[in-house]
């Protein structure tokens, strides 16, 4: 068991809670057990355990449950399959991958680069990764499909060496390491970033937690895949590289229970155990290992601890009385990594001489012998096991913890240092005790000649070695990494999809949220389409009317639906499915993102494009998960991103922590996604035609995107489409929705997503009771329009004296005269994205500050936002221009009680759908 805190704390301290009243009889049962394991082995005697531990429940014998393990190997030297292939052969490639990946980082530090670089991480993991490409990772030409491998990413370094190697990369490719612009056409992206290189990478890691997360879903995803019947995904392993500081990221270990209740047999996390943060030991006064063994166990996973290389076999063998054992158990973190920063006479004196059984054990062995006993990430033999094992392993997913040394093999200034995660570069010296290290035939006067530019080793294609290396790839199926962004055909969604939005609601009132769902609907009813819709919601389906989906689409569930539902008898019964189409992650917008990443980026992982649309409270989007969403778009996903519930004014009892006034700023912020706010129906149905046609069209340029399009849950009359619909003006940012109907005074009313009526209100008004005349406009993309006149500065900027472009909004507003008063359900920020690019006059109505709960009158009064707050201001910047009377301000301030928060009449009450 794990006692949080105490130096001493992680035995299985199975025995420790009472006195034992009957030693002898004790001795007899452990000398049985002894003789079990020498006579049949420790297979036959994890057989016997088990069988006594299921029989002592039976009984009601209580027995704690066994979370950690004592400190050693969980797979018996007894029980180790034979290493497959030519050890000698893969361990001499391997200190060439370790040599040029060291020499790439540092010459990327040569003066007048100095670009960074982590030399450290890929020297301790070398072993694990060599043993996976070697025996383990299939390329995309296997059989099966291939595997998914997520590389941590401070060990880039390593994959491109080992490219280097496989000749898919030059030396002056590894020259343009970090330097993407300067050496272009030669570049290498710091970390694992598909965008950057977009048939190199597949997965984005080196955000922490998210790869962990992202890893598990993506497991999720290639079952889903396969349930559903779309692809045979069943030969397919995904392969997670983690390290263990990175395990303190919640989102590391928040979703293990996923992968666990799904039995996902086909994931694997490899955990680097450097024991090392970035900064110092993960767990000095700990054990990581330990603390590791006991979450994941706990969360129903397989666990494989490989902590010590072969040497140690024969010790432990020879640990009769546990002695080793226990030396093992109690050595804190803090201290394994100093002894690996010491020497063999330090490890002599302050591990093996804390009992005097213990230090006869390494008598016989020179410090120099103690010093070589490897942990058992560096050793082929117990990997491999650990892999074989984990690859096999049927009904859970599996974690391997694997110990190794950070900067293993590049000398004492950086094996196991504090800041050897910081260090970018090797002294001479270093170079030189490196080079004696890996074996490798460079001379001195080399070194000497340029220590920052010391030679990458390569013997040439037709090296033995290297023929080993590539047949060994071509056996697996290809190279590792490797992306590619050819898929099946796509059939666009037909004409008659979109008809029930254009058509309007008619007599019925419905809000955004319900005409997006009834379109959605639709899109799944298309037979050579809806198929590729891939649902995602958190546990909200009911408050955005999805859960009219649930008998007919089904919630996605690898193990069925094995129990009698409590609404079985109701029209929308609650239905899961092994080849159900939702994806319900829970209260889970983290793993809603990571699903939807899965999906969103199945046209590259397996050939076969998914339509992900995820639906969640706006607020707790890209407010919650926006590094998730930076993540999906290095890995270039496309799918549809929905923040229902929108607006800081429309959800009013929920309150502060519900009220959503700056969505579409956050959104704003990601380059990959193209943000709408659209008002009604026909607006929604034009922009994911054509973000369907974009991502997936025969003509698209620009297919990596997300669309995060807003919708309300205020019920309006939904308008149906004009009959000259202005396509462009749409899916471009700004269209002319209502001219104004009489002749005075001109104005012009800015409005976006649930605002637009109280615009087109604002415009009654303003022409009844004060001869204004005023356009009302629908602004479908404050950001796509701010996009659009960045563009086109940069282009005069960078053109002087060519014609300049005119941003769209400029042209479309070209004409239009008088001041504006742009008004949305946001904060000011929001509609200010265009302000530069409208000549006219211009003023911003917003919801600025924290959201309260209150009416949707009182709430839109008190920002100012409402139907007479733009009657009001509109008639300020008139009064100022001398076209209405100066008083007429004051009175309209007066007439419509602006200052009362009680005289709104903006909006409806209730907040459904």
């Amino acid at each position: 068991m794990y006692l949080s805190g105490d130096s001493t704390q992680i035995l299985t301290q199975l025995t420790s809670y009472a006195p034992d009243t009957d030693p002898v009889e004790t001795d007899e049962w452990q000398q049985s057990l002894d003789a079990l394991i020498q006579e049949r082995g420790t297979e036959r005697a994890q057989f016997i355990m088990r069988s006594l531990l299921q029989r002592a429940g039976a009984q009601s014998v209580g027995v704690p449950m066994v979370t950690t393990t004592d400190y050693v190997n969980t797979i018996p030297a007894d029980q180790e399959p034979q290493f497959p292939g030519n050890e000698e052969i893969e361990r001499k490639y391997r200190t060439w991958l370790r040599w040029n990946a060291a020499v790439m980082v540092h010459r990327a530090q040569a003066p007048g680069i100095g670009v960074g670089g982590h030399i450290s991480t890929y020297a301790g993991a070398a072993t694990l990764y060599e043993v996976g490409f070697n025996h383990f990772f299939r390329g995309k030409d296997h059989p099966g499909g291939g595997d998914q491998v997520f590389f941590q990413g401070h060990a880039s370094p390593g994959m491109y060496a080992r490219a280097f190697m496989e000749g898919r990369l030059s030396e002056e490719d590894l020259d343009g390491f970090r330097q993407e612009k300067s050496k272009a056409g030669h570049a290498l992206s710091s970390y694992p970033h598909p965008r950057l290189m977009p048939t190199f990478w597949e997965f984005p890691t080196v955000s922490m937690g998210i790869g962990p997360m992202n890893a598990i879903y993506q497991a999720q995803s290639n079952r889903y895949l396969h349930h559903r019947g779309i692809k045979d995904t069943s030969d397919q392993q995904v392969w997670a590289f983690l390290g263990d500081g990175e395990m303190d990221e919640p989102e590391s270990r928040g979703l293990l229970q996923l992968a666990a209740n799904d039995k996902l047999d086909n994931l694997n996390f490899v955990i680097n155990c450097n024991l090392q943060r970035l900064d110092g030991p993960v767990r000095g006064n700990g054990k990581i290992v330990q603390e590791l063994e006991a979450f994941f166990r706990g969360a129903g996973w397989n666990v494989i601890k490989v902590l010590w290389g072969r040497e140690w076999d024969a010790l432990l063998a020879k640990d009769e009385d546990g002695s080793l054992v226990k030396v093992m158990n109690t050595t804190v973190d803090g201290d394994y990594q100093t002894y690996k920063a010491e020497s063999g006479g330090f490890v002599r004196e302050h591990f093996f001489g804390q009992t005097p059984a213990t230090k006869d054990l390494v008598a016989d062995l020179s410090d120099d012998q103690i010093w070589n006993l490897k942990r058992g990430g560096h050793d082929y033999n117990k990997v491999y096991a650990a892999y074989k094992a984990a690859t096999e392993f049927k009904g859970k997913p599996t974690v391997i913890l694997a110990h190794t040394v950070k900067g293993y093999g590049l000398g004492t200034h950086f094996e196991a240092r504090n800041a050897t995660h910081q260090m970018k570069k090797l002294t001479l010296q270093d170079l030189k005790d490196f080079r004696d290290l890996l074996r490798l035939p460079i001379s001195d006067e080399v070194l000497e000649k340029d220590p920052y530019r010391p030679p990458y080793y390569h013997p040439g294609m037709d090296a033995p070695e290297i023929k080993y290396l590539m047949e060994r790839r071509a056996a697996l199926g290809g190279f590792v990494p490797e992306r590619r962004s050819t898929h099946a055909p796509v059939t666009l969604p037909a004409e008659k999809s979109y008809e029930m939005a254009n058509r309007g609601s008619g007599k019925q009132q419905a809000a955004t949220t319900m005409a997006f769902v009834r379109l959605l609907k639709d899109l799944m009813r298309d037979k050579d389409f809806g198929n590729r819709i891939v649902p995602i919601i958190p546990d909200e389906a009911r408050t955005f009317g999805i859960d009219a989906f649930f008998p007919t689409a089904k919630i996605y569930n690898p193990n069925g639906q094995n129990y009698l539902s409590v609404d079985r008898d109701l029209v929308l019964a609650y239905k899961e499915s092994i080849s159900g189409q939702i994806v319900h992650a829970g209260i889970n917008e983290a793993g809603s993102v990571a699903a939807f990443t899965a999906a969103g980026t199945a046209y590259a992982t397996h050939g076969q494009p998914l339509i992900p649309i995820y639906v969640f409270y706006s607020m707790f989007g890209f407010q919650r998960t926006g590094d998730s969403f930076w993540a999906a778009a290095d890995q270039m996903t496309r799918g549809f991103i929905i923040g229902a519930t929108a607006g800081r004014t429309t959800l009013t009892g929920e309150g502060l922590q519900h009220a959503d006034g700056h969505s579409p700023i956050l959104a704003a912020t990601n380059p990959a996604v193209v943000s709408y706010d659209p008002a009604y129906g026909y607006e929604i149905g034009v922009i994911m035609k054509a973000g369907l046609e974009r991502m997936y069209g025969p003509d698209s340029t620009d297919p990596n995107v997300m669309y995060y399009l807003t919708v309300y849950n205020e019920p309006i009359t939904q308008p149906a489409a004009p009959a000259e619909i202005d396509v462009e003006g749409i899916t471009r940012g700004i269209y002319l929705l209502a001219p104004a109907t009489v002749d005075g005074p001109r104005t012009q009313l800015l409005a976006s997503g649930v605002s637009v009526p109280w615009a087109l209100e604002a415009q009654r008004i303003l022409a009844a009771d004060w001869g204004v005349s005023a356009d009302v406009w629908s602004v479908t993309s404050w950001t796509e329009l701010r996009r659009d006149g960045l563009a086109a500065e940069e282009d005069a900027f960078l053109n002087p004296g060519a014609p300049a472009r005119v941003p769209y909004i400029t042209a479309k507003l070209a004409g239009a005269t008088g001041p504006v008063v742009a008004v949305t359900d946001y904060m000011k920020a929001v509609p200010d994205q265009v302000r530069q690019f409208v000549p006219n006059e211009f003023a911003t109505l917003g919801a600025d500050g924290f959201g309260f709960s209150d009416t949707r009158q009182a709430a839109r009064r008190f920002f100012k936002i409402d139907t007479h707050s733009i009657v009001v201001r509109a008639l300020e910047m008139l009064a100022r221009r001398g076209e209405v009377d100066a008083g007429a301000p004051a009175a309209a301030i007066e007439k419509y009680r602006l200052h009362d928060v009680n005289a709104g009449t903006t909006g409806s009450a209730g907040g459904d759908s």
